[in-house]
């Protein structure tokens, strides 16, 4: 039986029309204490029309932000290792009846050269992706090139510390074998809840079984998998469907394996070349609309992180960052070979901000936000339940802070470019108050000199 009440939340989505000026009060002053709300708190902010009440959902979501991520913004870069696909999702680059996508698969000598240029960029967390079709590009294949990519260095000895994956939908055997592997989050979109438009996008494929889309983080959770990371494709259809959907879903991994998602992804449908779908999308998502879901999620699950890609253009992320978006991609490329390929080819989505990674983290510092490359939970074992027990009551700050703080001066020390080193540490010097103790402050302050004197890789 499906865990997902499509039933439920369409009487949530039509009983939550009108809302009184207290009750709206009730459940701002709820999120503000950070505990998260309900389903039906969560759809009454999603019907809300009144631009003063949105208003104040979205400086609402401001402050949630602040209080549980400060000002850290999470950096990483998307390694795409294959495009062959066996399903035909309708809005995807990928997709099998795409005869124009160039296919191809990276050779081991590719990928070393890809991992070179994203660490040159300052990257030290990846997202390794690849197409749909293990025929062509074989589980274990994906296992050997894991190993592949922590191996490799650049010439400042800097490496790949921690691997995110969004592969396809695993088996249980396969889980376990996964599980053993030194990665972080295994991600996976169900794109759309809702079960009728599933079965309209996806005609075609392993993917076209809802069910075992569905059921895909039950079987990691259940083997030896942590972190899971959710998310949909915003545009399939109704996005207050599918923002009720995510939080039924983090509900049910919640309740039943006592870990919530680690991350929530929310990409918007964006038009491919020779993919006649995403040019009309039938649920398209406006900006304004688009604020309004990440500061709802914001709300809803305070300490869950929220993924944007750069399929979203350089205004809207600025604006974004503030609002609930935890974790960004920077210097992406979503084709087979982009980062040192001189002509690159179609990718699986269009992207809207092509700055690279230092580029990215000026604007970023530039609004006060503070870049972080931290990797430590997952190497210091933080993760699945003890994060959460962790993040639940805001105990993570006293690791994420000095961490995110550590990482920077490692970016700025090694790969900044002059204008950004000196705002760059001037933001260090702030951001050191962050930090809830005298104690740990001057441990910080200590590694940061270890840094600037060759030390890399201090974490707390």
């Amino acid at each position: 039986m499906s865990f997902i009440d499509g039933q439920k939340i369409q009487e949530i989505i039509d009983n939550t029309n009108t809302v009184s000026d207290s009750e709206f009060e009730r459940i701002i002053s709820k999120a503000k204490d950070f505990k998260g709300l309900s389903l039906w708190e969560v759809g009454v902010l999603l019907n809300l029309s009144d631009s003063s009440k949105i208003e104040k959902v979205l400086s609402t979501a401001k402050i949630v932000k602040r209080a549980i991520y400060g000002s850290r913004l999470v950096l990483f870069a998307p390694l795409y290792v294959s495009n062959f696909c066996s399903n035909n999702c309708l809005y995807c680059g990928f997709r099998k009846d795409n005869l124009a996508l160039d296919r191809g698969v990276l050779s081991e000598t590719s990928l070393v050269q890809e991992v070179k240029q994203i660490l040159v960029q300052g990257h030290k967390r990846v997202l390794m992706l690849m197409g749909e079709d293990f025929s062509k590009f074989s589980f274990d294949k994906f296992m050997e090139y894991l190993k592949i990519v922590y191996s490799v260095t650049d010439d400042k000895g800097s490496s790949v510390r921690r691997i995110n994956v969004e592969i396809p939908s695993l088996d249980e055997a396969q889980f376990s074998r996964l599980a053993k592997c030194e990665i972080g989050t295994y991600t996976v979109f169900q794109e759309t809840y809702h079960k009728e438009t599933y079965n309209q996008v996806h005609p075609s494929g392993e993917k076209a079984d809802y069910s075992w889309r569905l059921n895909v983080m039950d079987r990691a959770l259940k083997n030896g998998m942590n972190d899971v990371g959710i998310g949909v494709l915003f545009g399939l259809y109704d996005f207050k469907f599918e923002v009720l959907s995510l939080l039924m879903h983090a509900e049910h991994l919640d309740s039943t394996y006592g870990v919530g998602p680690h991350t929530i992804s929310v990409p918007r449908i964006e038009p491919v070349a020779n993919v006649p779908y995403t040019k009309n999308p039938p649920y398209a998502v406006s900006d304004e609309d688009f604020k309004k879901i990440v500061a709802i999620l914001r709300l809803a699950v305070p300490y869950t992180g929220l993924i944007l890609s750069t399929r979203e253009s350089v205004a809207l992320r600025n604006e974004l960052f503030s609002l609930g978006v935890s974790q960004i991609s920077a210097g992406s490329h979503t084709e087979v070979g982009g980062y040192s390929d001189s002509n690159p080819k179609m990718g699986q989505f269009t992207l809207n901000d092509f700055r690279n990674c230092d580029q990215v983290m000026s604007e970023v510092v530039k609004q006060g936000n503070l870049p972080s490359f931290c990797t430590a939970c997952y190497r210091k074992g933080r993760v699945g339940k003890d994060f959460m027990d962790l993040a639940k009551p805001g105990l993570i700050q006293d690791f994420c802070q000095p961490n995110a703080i550590l990482t920077f001066q490692e970016y700025l020390t090694d790969y900044g470019e002059n204008d950004l080193v000196k705002v760059g540490e001037d933001l260090i010097n702030e951001s050191l108050s962050d930090i809830s103790t005298e104690k740990r402050r001057e441990e910080t302050l200590e590694r940061i000199n270890r840094i600037k004197n060759g030390e890399r890789d201090i974490y707390f």
